[in-house]
């Protein structure tokens, strides 16, 4: 199976729990919520992704073997075999799941790397993942109703914080929609931590210091 990639690029992760820890990313193209395409907005299931996951960098194209990508995925990390912590992998989208193989995390485990994944959660998942985070969009059906952290967006039309709180996640988190409403996405947000303190704020801390 071949994977077709948006991008690889080493970052600091800039949401949720593991918020300023180093990472690789691999961002795979394609979503089953969005097209990507700008003049299918209205008509996406999701309509507010801020995410290019199409236009195919230098760094992405298509890998047409899970070692080809896994040889990829290691060459960002600054000389991974002599680090004194676990390099940390991120598969995102897109949606990830629609790619991604059991031979692709085994392979990416079987090299040292603890594999984290963001996903919408519409669709199963490889075993042995290390870390996953779901990030649901209201109009769509979890498949995945427990993992690591649920990140969700906020405010969404349609969708109720009790659907989710009595899923089994580790962490529960709002994240602040962007766009020209954010600091009132971010007032509502705040306020729903404080009033339900089974959430936590969970802020796009890359984009607040101007990094990828």
């Amino acid at each position: 199976m071949s994977f077709n990639v948006n991008e690889i690029f080493y970052s600091l992760q800039g949401e949720g729990h593991h918020t300023g820890r180093p990472a690789v990313f691999c961002r795979f193209s394609g979503c089953n919520l969005w097209t990507g395409q700008d003049v299918d907005r209205t008509k996406a299931i999701c309509q507010f992704c801020d995410t290019n996951f199409i236009t195919a960098a230098e760094s992405g194209g298509t890998f047409e073997t899970a070692s080809e990508l896994i040889t990829a995925i290691l060459s960002y990390f600054p000389d991974y075999k002599n680090q004194d912590y676990k390099p940390y992998v991120i598969l995102t989208g897109g949606e990830p799941a629609l790619q991604i193989t059991q031979e692709l995390i085994s392979g990416l485990k079987e090299n040292g790397l603890e594999v984290g994944i963001e996903t919408n959660g519409t669709k199963p998942l490889p075993k042995d993942i290390d870390w996953v985070t779901v990030s649901p969009k209201a109009g769509t059906k979890l498949a995945i109703t427990s993992g690591n952290e649920l990140k969700l967006v906020w405010p969404q039309e349609s969708i109720l914080l009790a659907d989710f709180e009595d899923l089994n996640f580790e962490h529960l988190y709002i994240q602040p929609r962007g766009g020209a409403d954010s600091s009132k996405s971010t007032e509502l947000a705040i306020e729903i931590c404080l009033k339900n303190p089974v959430w936590k704020l969970s802020l796009q801390t890359h984009k607040l210091i101007g990094i990828q």
